[in-house]
């Protein structure tokens, strides 16, 4: 069963968009500040969110471009009553993938929703990732750097599936942490760092664009700097 975060202060609109969520069989968990929707939103588990744009604490602009960077792809559907289209544009550039503006007819949102989760779902199913001249094959457990095979410990693909599927994006070290070995960060620990630099080495060694940055201070980025 899909599960739905709605960012929404307005208590009407959201025990509307909650109810007919749950009429369509997701579940449905509700905050109604900026901050508090931020922080559930980084802990895995959702599938999507509903997210208006006027929000005490952190408005919506905000909690979409703090989810982008760092590194968070649930999908979001924006909702305000601001319907100008440069509010519209900025919410988008900002992160958010698609827009609704109130009043909005129940099951529109509903029907949203379903595509941004469909579109996602599809996404995930990628069985070869690419970014430049680096290709992972998810099926064949095959990694390679233009002509070049790579040779990869379990751990080091799947870092590198992590990375690739959020290409572009800052990925915290707790976030690595967390997605690949599956338990809480212990910042005290350089088992990130030493597996970074392996991958590195292995990818970017030799190669005239390298691929794997570090940003001081955030974490780690798998990019093309053209």
């Amino acid at each position: 069963m899909p599960r739905i975060l709605v960012i929404e202060d307005d208590d009407v609109t959201a025990r509307e968009i909650v109810a007919e969520l749950v009429a369509h069989g997701f579940e449905a968990d509700r905050v109604s500040d900026g901050n508090v929707g931020l922080a559930r939103a980084l802990v895995p588990g959702y599938d999507a969110i509903t997210l208006d744009l006027m929000l005490p604490g952190l408005d919506g602009l905000g909690v979409v471009t703090q989810l982008r960077a760092q590194g968070i792809a649930t999908p979001v559907l924006m909702i305000s009553a601001l319907g100008d289209v440069d509010r519209r544009v900025s919410g988008l550039r900002a992160g958010g993938d698609d827009y609704l503006t109130k009043p909005f007819a129940p099951d529109e949102m509903v029907a949203r929703v379903d595509v941004l989760l469909r579109r996602h779902r599809q996404q995930a199913q990628q069985t070869v990732l690419r970014v430049a001249d680096l290709e992972l094959d998810l099926v064949r457990h095959v990694a390679r750097r233009g002509e070049r095979e790579l040779s990869l410990l379990p751990t080091e693909f799947k870092l590198l599936e992590f990375l690739m599927r959020h290409a572009g994006q800052v990925l915290t070290r707790a976030m690595i942490f967390e997605t690949v070995w599956g338990f809480h960060f212990d910042p005290g620990t350089n088992l990130i760092d030493v597996h970074i630099g392996r991958l590195r080495r292995k990818i970017d060694t030799g190669e005239h664009q390298p691929l794997i940055h570090t940003v001081r201070g955030s974490g780690y980025s798998l990019a093309q700097t053209d």
